[in-house]
């Protein structure tokens, strides 16, 4: 082996590999070292021991570290190994300490799967495009409570982008400030803190830095359908040459279902006998097996279904594809509006409309978020302004019933609208879905107004068009 020499520039641009590897010694800091490996590779390292075992830090290759900075950073390591120190085995423990990214695929391994296939697929989406760029490659104990209230600041303002193509940046260029999006921000700052939360339990750090992040307000999207868009709608479903489709539609506003739960549907979870859908867990979205009441319309919707496919067919609304169910419902969906001449419509405002005819029916938020399937009252809440109108008309009749004679207390207290029975659980009529029927109920009622239409409302819960 070549003796010890003060190594330099010429000596490791000269140094010529051998069928073995080998070392070039440095004279002036001890166990620094040079060495050529068989492929013509060369790197600088530090030779030392601790605890009687022989160590090698690896400084870097040649020529991207020269041989001064190589020496310099030599001289710190041979100083830290003076105190006591051991350089490779901080460097190795710094190697095991999880980063961000190593969070997220535990993360999306062990939490997601728990979580209903479209919850899954946004937030994947949101922890690829908007965390893992800005914090993969950090330790996750690094990630602090600002670090949090910047990125999310940053995704509200809609400055915080995924990486784009050379195309879409010169687009973007073109185009107005960008939107702001408090809440996609809101939902990040929900998943941070559940991941965090997680992290805590996986014992990859001691707190929750997304702990009372700041969470923006949103306006809630109001769209109901008027009871002559009703009338349109039903219209046009009933001249639609698309069975599956419009069966899909009258599904989703007969029973406030989700697209995802109607799409899915199958034969086996509705009994007939007892007019119930059994929604598995696996098909909500949050994921607990939901127990609906359905109308007789409905029971005749599936039975009508069960005729319409094959008879070993699971679905309610096969797909184009062979097994699966009905996928692809908006261009439909749009056709339909444009028949009836309505605007501005999701299939979700359907299930708006599904819960505004209930409050306009006078069943309670409780009863309301039940047929919904709602597991937390304050996502309820948001109908709550919709019982204005009752309430009203029950603080007039109090109020004169309070300032009229005594003979008429009794005509004035039995203009209180009534109440539904805590037992009798409201389903929606599809008759009333029909625009050339006529009133499908009868029977005393009061009329209360909501999203720009007049619908009446008694006990039980039925739809009845005003004369």
């Amino acid at each position: 082996m070549p003796g010890r020499q003060r190594l330099t520039e010429k000596i490791a641009r000269n140094a010529k590999p051998t069928v073995r590897q080998y070392q070039l010694f440095d004279s002036v800091v001890p166990g620094f070292a040079l060495v050529i490996y068989k492929s013509g590779t060369k790197a600088f390292n530090v030779s030392y021991r601790v605890g009687g075992r022989q160590r090698r830090y690896t400084i870097g290759q040649w020529p991207a570290w020269s041989v001064v900075a190589a020496r310099e950073r030599a001289k710190t390591i041979r100083r830290e190994i003076e105190l006591s120190c051991d350089p490779l085995g901080n460097r190795q423990a710094e190697r095991v300490i999880p980063h961000v990214s190593d969070l997220i695929e535990r993360y999306k391994d062990e939490h997601l799967p728990k979580l209903a296939e479209r919850n899954q697929a946004d937030q994947i989406s949101m922890l690829t495009k908007l965390v893992l760029p800005t914090w993969g490659n950090r330790p996750v104990r690094d990630i602090c409570s600002a670090d949090v209230n910047k990125l999310l600041c940053q995704v509200a303002s809609g400055r915080h982008r995924p990486a784009r193509t050379n195309k879409q940046r010169s687009k973007q260029k073109h185009q107005d400030k960008p939107k702001p999006t408090p809440i996609r921000a809101n939902r990040l700052g929900e998943i941070l803190r559940k991941m965090f939360n997680l992290s805590v339990q996986w014992k990859m750090r001691e707190d929750n830095p997304a702990d009372g992040f700041h969470k923006r307000p949103e306006n809630a999207r109001e769209r109901f359908l008027s009871l002559d868009e009703i009338n349109r709608l039903s219209a046009a479903l009933e001249n639609s040459t698309d069975t599956r489709g419009a069966d899909v539609i009258r599904l989703c506003l007969l029973t406030g279902a989700r697209l995802g739960e109607v799409r899915h549907a199958r034969f086996e979870q509705f009994n007939l006998d007892l007019l119930i859908w059994l929604k598995p867990a696996a098909a909500t979205k949050q994921r607990r097996t939901h127990r609906l009441p359905i109308s007789l319309e409905v029971a005749d919707l599936v039975r009508r279904r069960q005729s319409a496919v094959p008879k070993d067919c699971l679905w309610l609304f096969p797909g184009d594809v062979p097994g699966k169910p009905v996928h692809e419902m908006r261009r439909y969906w749009q056709g339909i509006l444009k028949q009836a001449d309505i605007s501005d419509v999701r299939i979700h405002d359907l299930r708006h409309t599904f819960a505004s005819l209930l409050v306009s029916g006078g069943a309670s938020l409780e009863v309301i978020g039940k047929l919904l399937g709602h597991t937390q009252m304050s996502t309820t809440q948001r109908y709550a302004h919709l019982m204005e109108s009752p309430l009203r008309e029950s603080v007039n009749a109090v109020a004169g019933y309070v300032k009229s004679k005594p003979s008429q207390h009794t005509q004035q207290v039995t203009s209180l609208p009534p109440q539904l029975p805590a037992s009798t659980p409201p389903v929606l009529s599809a008759t009333s879905l029909n625009a050339s029927s006529p009133a499908p109920f009868s029977g005393p009622a009061k009329e209360a107004e909501y999203g720009g239409g007049w619908y009446s409302y008694q006990a039980p819960l039925h739809l009845q068009r005003p004369q």
